[in-house]
């Protein structure tokens, strides 16, 4: 009688919890398991803002305990070429753009599975909250058993190469299960704690960081009204529902609500913002969406009711999709805060995501009386 083995599959080590615990299940299921820790930004370890140095001790650590090989490679390169460089150009146009997202396409799950299959791999594992299902009309990208950590968001760009190539053991497990499994596993990064953000701002404010690459480019702030209020640094160092940071404070014959950016006009270098957490400035109804991608490979029959997010954790909303299959028109049932262009909208059907695009404008039909005359970031 013989058993039928499983492949191989090489995961992404990053030094936390999440990716120590894949690691061991795949082992538990069988599978020949192999690390690999990706560098993917060359930064000083001794400067104390980048992690990468502690990460990689912690990886080791766990391959060690785990008795698996662990591979080493530095994306830097294309990290700088295919992320971080097209984040400058979304921020120099005064959009805000989600590396995460490009991160997963261009670097976990295109140039990590490449190298991967150059070492005779074919599958890839990381510790995102998602999950994976085959199915007669392909593969699918799902959402994790726990809503709360769910990271479907960040991986809508993946598609049917990819989803066949790469698993997801975390799909149906609680944070809290994934540490206790680490722990009863002797595992050091049991009760590490989650990293936030990116490795290569670490502590540093963004705007610090991100003055490093962009030039200031001061402009004037002003109100709904066109009031000057103050001057700011550059439009890339805001975004839409911002508070801190805007340097306004207090102003005469005006009442002491907090002010919040509610647009940008990039033409003519303007930081528009208003008083109020939910001021009509923030809210629309409509988006305008493009850099569209499916998981399918092909659009959806159009028009399509669905549920769309336009930021991580948020619940799905109810809404209709329209137009082309490169462009899109999002219309909710619910007016929606703070909807951010360059950031992503992301469509679901019940547990499986569709895919989702680039936020390109948005617009308040049903209060355009509220939201005011057209520029470049919002259409009355």
């Amino acid at each position: 009688m013989t058993t039928h083995r499983k492949p191989g599959v090489i995961v992404g080590m990053s030094g936390g919890v999440d990716s120590s615990v894949a690691a061991l299940l795949l082992i538990q299921q069988g599978y020949a398991v192999e690390g690999l820790f990706m560098k993917n930004w060359e930064e000083d370890d001794d400067s104390g803002h980048c992690a990468a140095a502690r990460d990689l001790a912690d990886a080791t650590a766990v391959c060690e305990r785990l008795g698996i090989r662990l591979h080493r490679i530095n994306f830097s390169f294309e990290y700088w070429e295919s992320v971080f460089s097209r984040c400058l150009d979304e921020f120099r146009a005064g959009r805000t753009p989600n590396p995460d997202v490009l991160c997963n396409r261009e670097i976990k799950f295109k140039a990590f599975l490449e190298h991967a299959q150059m070492l005779g791999v074919e599958l890839v594992a990381t510790g995102h909250y998602a999950g994976i299902e085959n199915t007669a009309a392909g593969w699918h990208l799902v959402k994790a058993r726990d809503e709360a950590k769910d990271q479907s968001y960040f991986l809508y760009m993946l598609g049917q190469r990819q989803l066949a190539s790469a698993l997801f053991p975390l799909t149906n497990y609680q944070k809290r299960e994934v540490r206790a499994l680490a722990e009863q596993a002797g595992l050091v990064t049991h009760d590490k704690k989650d990293s936030t953000g990116l490795c290569f701002i670490g502590e540093r404010r963004f705007s610090d960081f991100l003055a490093r690459f962009l030039p200031a480019q001061p402009g004037d702030v002003v109100d709904t009204d066109g009031r000057k209020l103050g001057a700011h640094r550059g439009l890339m160092f805001y975004t839409q529902g911002q508070r801190q940071g805007l340097g306004i404070g207090g102003r005469r014959g005006m009442p002491e609500t907090p002010w919040y950016v509610v647009d940008k006009i990039p033409d003519a270098n303007r930081l528009i913002v208003a008083q109020g957490h939910d001021h009509a400035r923030l809210f629309s109804n409509t988006l305008t969406a493009g850099q569209l991608h499916w998981v399918a490979g092909e659009a959806p029959a159009l028009p399509q009711q669905c549920t769309a997010k336009i930021r991580y954790r948020q619940q799905g909303q109810a809404c209709v999709l329209d137009g082309t299959p490169t462009r899109l028109q999002v219309s909710f049932e619910q007016p929606q805060r703070a909807a951010t262009p360059g950031q992503s909208v992301v469509f679901y059907r019940d547990n499986r995501c569709l895919g989702g695009g680039i936020i390109e404008q948005r617009s308040n039909t049903r209060y355009a009386d509220a939201v005011g005359p057209r520029h470049s970031g919002v259409a009355a």
